[in-house]
């Protein structure tokens, strides 16, 4: 559906009546305006025939009364929708027309048609006609975790997957943060606008996302089984130069993506890193104490 396209028609009792107050008061305002012109020239003649002053005055007056009639008459049209070049019609050719056509106010796809022939319709009684929303811009609503509420910022970019449609990206960004931390998830809502030109996206299916909260880092990572994490809070890799000999190293680790930890410190690049079974690894060369 295009925008200006007709949705439907309304026979609007109203419309014809105030129509008719405009088609008249276009009149009235023709009669007026004729005649405060022969009131101008007859004052102008001074002589036999002319008129007073006063009747002057009155002319003017009734000319401003029917113009201030007319442009009240044009407004109540123009609530129907109408444009001025509509209006202007009416007004030259004397005519009514008593249907409403409704157009669309946006280009979009119709979501919902209550109407039927012959349907009473009121104003502002739900529900409405028809229903049009443009599609090609989704809403997403994401539960964010509360540790990462505080990198969330209004116009971030964000990626969008679905599983109807695997290996296919939607680009958004975030129009709206929640003011409140659900108490039991202990997650923030977040709405994104995400871009669906080719209309594959549809209410309520589950998707995945990534918010960009800065620039691309490059940095060491190493996959998440190589990271173990010890009975104290640190966290350690085993690294070898011949694959053979193992040395435990502390590490500190940062952001975690696609199956990796950032290494911030205590690896540098280069070096071999135990990626399978370095817990079963820590659990048998560390040391175990005894009384």
């Amino acid at each position: 559906m295009a925008k200006g396209k007709p949705l439907f028609t309304i026979d609007s009792p109203d419309l014809v009546q105030a129509e008719s107050t405009l088609i008249g008061a276009a009149a009235t305002y023709d009669q007026n305006n004729r005649a405060l012109i022969r009131a101008q020239k007859l004052y102008a003649a001074k002589g036999a025939g002319g008129i007073a002053e006063k009747d002057l005055e009155a002319a003017v007056q009734g000319k401003l009364s029917a113009e201030g009639a007319l442009k009240a008459a044009r407004d109540a049209v123009r609530v129907y929708g109408k444009t001025e070049t509509e209006i202007d019609g009416y007004v030259a050719r004397r005519t009514i027309e008593p249907e409403l056509v409704v157009n669309s106010p946006i280009s979009g796809r119709i979501t919902a048609r209550n109407a039927q022939p012959g349907l009473l319709e009121q104003p502002g009684v739900a529900p409405a006609p028809y229903s049009v929303a443009d599609i090609s811009t989704m809403w997403m609503l994401a539960n964010v975790a509360e540790s990462d509420s505080a990198s969330i910022k209004l116009g971030q970019a964000v990626r969008v997957s679905t599983l109807a449609h695997p290996g296919q990206q939607y680009d958004g960004k975030i129009t709206t943060i929640g003011a409140t931390v659900d108490p039991n998830l202990h997650t923030l809502l977040v709405r994104s606008e995400v871009q669906d030109p080719r209309h594959e996206l549809r209410p309520g299916m589950l998707a995945q996302f990534v918010i960009s909260t800065g620039n691309p880092v490059i940095s060491l990572a190493v996959p998440l089984d190589g990271v173990v994490r010890e009975g104290d809070g640190t966290m350690t890799v085993w690294v070898t130069t011949d694959r053979h000999h193992f040395t435990q190293r502390e590490v500190k680790i940062g952001l975690q993506s696609d199956g990796y930890d950032q290494i911030l410190d205590g690896l540098t690049k280069g070096e071999l890193v135990v990626t399978e079974g370095a817990v079963f690894l820590d659990s048998l060369l560390t040391p175990v104490a005894t009384d």
